[in-house]
């Protein structure tokens, strides 16, 4: 037994009745007699058969050998003695000629080969075939066997089968595991050798097709118990949900019958043509193992006249047949001769009423391939007949009975009544015509050694495993794979990174400061209240202008510094929302130069504080040359060398709004690029040397008499400023994205807001009474 094993395969034997040896002589050894049925004819074709089983004990006298019956073989051999007939009654095919058979029973392999020793060596003692074909078992592995011993006499035999090769079946198989993908299965198959290579051939190409076996073992009928709990244990705790049943229907039988009670549940059967299409195995006490069985099988075939042929059988008919008369007894339970125990058979009893293999005829798969055998040999030996006769001038070739029996039926192409058409390739198989056949259906499961690798992730093959248990890992950081059992994951392009899943690469979330969010929506609002404040200063100095506080401050500068704070204010602006060019060339440009114009007034009204001293000595004439001109013309002269600078910055590298991906992997940060970082800190250096000279001039100035004198509110500014200035570098150095932008506009509100408090409140003790709470904030003394 293989695949195609038990009643469905039909081998045929090509034996050609010469000899390679004149005087070589045959002889055989032991029993003989194994002919039961037989037919003159001008040709004969032979044929062995499992008629009969085990012989059973049983008390009867010694009158005759008791039988068991393969009713199902009985059936083989009555269909070649039917078509045998039909043949006989065409007077197109083999005309003149006759049609006989001899039919041979063997019980057992060993007698299997006797049997068809003594069809091929007949009567006498020599090696010269007496039938010229001869029908193998219905085992593929018994008739290789039967082919085997043939070969070491003087016949040529061949090998042919009107069924498919093992391989159409395994590749159909395959097809079938691929197609609900199967791919960890498990195997029991028959002990016998035919089953072993069928076997190895499956595992190897369900090696090329990528599907595993998790375990094979070899199950057979005289298993002990030990090994059938083995066998049903190694079943029941396997992974795979699929196991192929390698195995002749009564293999299948006996294997069922053993794993009953055996608690195994949930798998999916695979079998083979030789029991898939049995229903009755299927009972009551195995739905909980065959919950759902699954194979191909013979298509089904009509021959017109052969189950009436079948069922008309009488005693009468082979009356020389002494199985024949067993087998009436067996199945109606009556006896030729007189019989104590069981009533006498008339031979007029009706198999009709008889429900067995033998009576079955809703399909003729099985005989169906017995019917090809039996016109195949026909169809060659009429080809051969009319090659002889013709002499065959245009082959120029010698038609002898020796090499031409086995080239017509390489040559065979008829069809069949039913539309069967029958012809053999270079190997001997025949064409394949497979049906999908299923034995109760039920949910289909999932059989793999390990899930699919999902999108997201990569397949890797574990060495230590079979190639279906591969490990599966997760994708690296910035890699996808948006396919099952993804080889390799791919880098997503720099614009873009993975969602979360790691199946599909997404376009990166921008970052920048915006208005929206809560950062910058507090930023705005202290720019709108630095702006306010300002304006609000400038309006209450505006109010007092005449007052002594205000005209000795410089009233222009002082107006020119609030003018320039609220620039200053308005600046920070500049940096919130999303860069553009000209948001990025504006806002480093505008903080330098209302910056440097904001230090340039300060700087003017500190150096005015020390001429105004300088004044006041006998004889010193220091105001005339720093008077109201020259401290615009300062102004003006300290910030042209501002403006300077940032012409070049913006003239040579300006700056540009840029996508950051290097700081964050997972998103873009939206930011503007300093272009040139020397203009960039060219523009800082400037201001932070103003605002040194500012503070150096101011600290000299501080202790100078006179109740209005501002340099010691200037000194407190200015130490403000540079210390919000110096912390500024390494924040705006090390913070990330929207963050840099965010440390710069709050070093721009602080020190804004310090100068605005430090020159600007400590006044308004003098002007506004009620607002004289403000002093304290820059003011080192209560008075």
């Amino acid at each position: 037994g293989g695949l195609m094993m038990g009643w469905i395969t039909i081998i045929l034997f090509i034996l050609l009745a010469e000899t390679k040896s004149e005087n070589q002589t045959c002889k055989v050894i032991g029993q003989t007699g194994f002919m039961e049925f037989s037919k003159d004819g001008d040709l004969i074709i032979g044929g062995v058969f499992s008629l009969s089983g085990t012989r059973k004990i049983e008390d009867n006298g010694y009158q005759a050998l008791p039988y068991t019956y393969c009713t199902r073989e009985l059936k083989f051999a009555r269909t070649v003695i039917f078509t045998v007939e039909e043949i006989n009654r065409d007077s197109k095919l083999l005309p003149g000629m006759t049609l006989g058979y001899r039919l041979y029973n063997g019980c057992g392999s060993e007698n299997l080969v006797r049997a068809a020793v003594e069809a091929v060596n007949g009567e006498e003692q020599s090696c010269k075939s007496r039938i010229q074909a001869l029908l193998g078992h219905s085992s593929s592995g018994v008739s290789e066997d039967i082919n085997t011993i043939l070969d070491i006499f003087c016949l040529y035999p061949t090998f042919f089968r009107t069924v498919p090769s093992d391989r159409f079946q395994i590749i159909a198989l395959l097809k079938l595991m691929e197609y609900f993908d199967w791919r960890w299965v498990g195997i029991i198959h028959s002990p016998s050798m035919y089953a072993t290579q069928a076997t190895t051939e499956f595992i190897k190409e369900a090696k090329k097709e990528g599907i595993c076996v998790e375990y094979m073992k070899s199950f057979s009928r005289s298993s002990t118990t030990s090994d059938s709990i083995t066998t049903a244990e190694i079943i029941r705790s396997s992974s795979s949900k699929v196991v192929l049943l390698f195995m002749s229907l009564s293999y299948t039988k006996a294997f069922l019958k053993i794993m009953e009670g055996r608690n195994i549940t949930g798998k999916q059967w695979l079998g083979s043509e030789s029991w898939i299409t049995q229903t009755d195995l299927a009972s009551a006490t195995r739905k909980s193992i065959l919950q759902g069985a699954m194979g191909f099988a013979i298509p089904e075939a009509s021959i017109p006249g052969l189950a009436e042929f079948l069922l008309n059988l009488k005693p009468s008919d082979e009356p020389e047949s002494a199985m024949i008369r067993a087998f009436w007894e067996d199945v109606f339970h009556c006896s030729f001769t007189p019989s104590n125990t069981s009533a006498m058979c008339n031979g007029t009893e009706d198999l009709r009423t008889i429900s067995n293999d033998y009576t079955d005829m809703t399909e003729f798969r099985a005989v169906n391939n017995v019917y090809k055998a039996v016109y195949a040999v026909a169809h060659a030996l009429h080809a051969l007949l009319q090659c002889r006769n013709a002499s065959n001038p245009t082959t120029g070739k010698n038609c002898t009975l020796t090499l031409q029996v086995l080239e017509h039926l390489r040559l065979v192409n008829f069809t069949t009544q039913d539309g069967d058409k029958v012809l053999f390739d270079e190997n001997g198989d025949t064409v394949a015509h497979l049906k999908h056949c299923v034995l109760c259906p039920d949910q289909i499961p999932r059989s793999v050694c390990r899930e699919p690798c999902p999108p997201g992730t990569r397949k890797a093959i574990n060495k230590r495993k079979p190639i279906c248990c591969f490990d599966c890992f997760e994708c690296p950081e910035g890699t996808i794979s948006n396919q099952t059992n993804a080889p390799e994951c791919l880098i997503c392009p720099p614009e873009f990174w993975p969602n979360d899943r790691k199946d599909q690469c997404l376009p990166k979330p921008t970052e920048y400061l915006s208005y929206k969010e809560i950062m910058g929506a507090l930023l705005t609002i202290f720019c709108c209240l630095g702006v306010f404040l300002s304006l609000l200063t400038s309006i209450i100095f505006l109010v007092h202008k005449e007052t002594p506080i205000v005209k000795a401050n410089n009233s222009e500068l002082s107006f020119l510094l609030l003018f320039s704070l609220k620039l200053c204010f308005l600046c920070s602006l500049t940096f919130i929302g999303r860069p553009s060019d000209w948001s990025c060339m504006l806002r480093h440009t505008a903080f330098g130069i209302t910056f440097v114009l904001c230090i340039s007034c300060v700087l003017g009204k500190t150096i005015v504080v020390l001429m105004a001293f300088r004044a006041t000595l006998p004889g010193s004439n220091v105001m005339k040359w720093f008077g109201p001109p020259q401290q615009r013309l300062s102004v003006l002269a300290f910030t042209l060398v501002q403006v300077v600078i940032c012409i070049l910055w913006l003239t040579i590298n300006p700056p540009f709004p840029n996508r950051n991906m290097n700081y964050y992997k997972e998103k873009i940060i939206l930011e503007c690029a300093l272009g040139s970082a020397i203009g960039f800190w060219a523009v800082l250096g400037y201001i932070g040397l103003l605002a040194l000279m500012c503070f150096i001039l101011a600290f000299l100035a501080r202790k100078l008499p006179d109740s209005f004198n501002e340099a010691k509110f200037i000194t407190f500014s200015m130490l403000i400023f540079c210390a919000v200035w110096i912390t500024f570098i390494p924040a705006y150095v090390s913070s990330p994205g929207k963050f840099t932008v965010a440390v710069e506009i709050f070093a721009i509100l602080a020190s804004s807001f310090g100068l605005l408090i430090c020159i600007f409140v400590p006044k308004f003790d003098v002007l506004i009474p009620y607002l004289s709470h403000y002093k304290w904030f820059c003011s080192p003394s209560s008075g």
